[in-house]
């Protein structure tokens, strides 16, 4: 230890590195050592471990389905906020009064069907700004079975997002129109409503492992997520994002990634916003 840290060799760094990439398909880069460093050394004091090494023996020997969460959880970053790339949401309004004027998909009970996938949805800012953003916008959506599927692989910040409570200060910035949107706890804290609330289901999913479920999605979010991943990765995860799209909806991802450098899937619409090719799908990924 040095000044009360705990040391990282290049031999230790290089376990974590692999060990997080078989689990998530995370690729941490050299300049990631200092977050492995006091991020995990907090988990390795708490567990009365002296070194990394020894965290890894431990993960690998008997560390359960808890302890490979928490290893997880710690080495993910959420950084998200409501409203954050604003054309993204103005495009789905659009995109959706589109699916509402046309003949839409049906449920078993003859009732107008819509799915959104918020994946990588963080602290739940993104998947409730689109359930607000659609509802205020589009009022015949009540009378739809409507729902938005809410995952991340980090079981913390699942918790904080199914809650739908945060402080005051997430609405800075927004204007007075959007914040008359939200409720006003005695705390202090801003509130999600909760017809809001009722359109989500949160869950902890890992994009790595077969999606559980078939879609179709009407649109994906999935924003920011691909930045943790090498580009075959990229290639993987795009690839079963697009077997769940609808034909014509839409997956929207974060403005310093690049779709097109990974799969031959999708066509760009418009900023960061892609549409799979007619007669094509994800599985054409390069």
């Amino acid at each position: 230890m040095d000044n009360g840290e705990i040391a990282l060799s290049e031999k230790e760094f290089s376990r974590i590195r692999a060990r997080v990439y078989k689990i998530a398909g995370i690729s941490l880069s050299d300049a990631k050592r200092t977050l492995v460093v006091s991020r995990l050394s907090k988990i390795l004091r708490r567990l009365g471990l002296k070194s990394f090494d020894s965290y890894v023996d431990y993960l690998e020997a008997s560390g359960t389905e808890a302890d490979n969460q928490e290893f997880v959880n710690a080495l993910t970053t959420n950084l998200t906020r409501f409203y954050r790339e604003d054309h993204h949401f103005e495009h789905l309004v659009t995109h959706i009064r589109g699916v509402v004027a046309r003949k839409p998909r049906l449920n078993a009970r003859g009732q107008p069907r819509l799915r959104i996938w918020s994946a990588g949805c963080s602290t739940g800012q993104e998947p409730y700004t689109i359930g607000l953003c659609l509802t205020d916008a589009i009022p015949e959506l009540k009378r739809w079975d409507f729902k938005i599927l809410a995952t991340d692989i980090d079981s913390s910040v699942v918790a904080k997002a199914a809650a739908g409570v945060y402080p005051a200060n997430e609405l800075s910035g927004l204007s007075a129109q959007r914040t008359a949107l939200f409720e006003r706890g005695a705390d202090g804290t801003v509130r999600i409503p909760a017809p809001v609330k009722s359109l989500m289901t949160f869950k902890v999913l890992n994009l790595m492992a077969p999606l559980p479920f078939k879609g179709p999605f009407d649109a994906i979010f999935c924003r920011n997520v691909a930045i943790y991943f090498d580009k075959p990765t990229q290639g993987q995860m795009f690839d079963k994002l697009g077997k769940v799209l609808a034909p014509d909806g839409f997956l929207y991802i974060g403005h310093s990634e690049n779709l097109q450098a990974v799969s031959n899937g999708f066509r760009l619409v418009g900023k960061t916003i892609y549409q799979l090719k007619a007669n094509s799908s994800a599985k054409d990924a390069a």
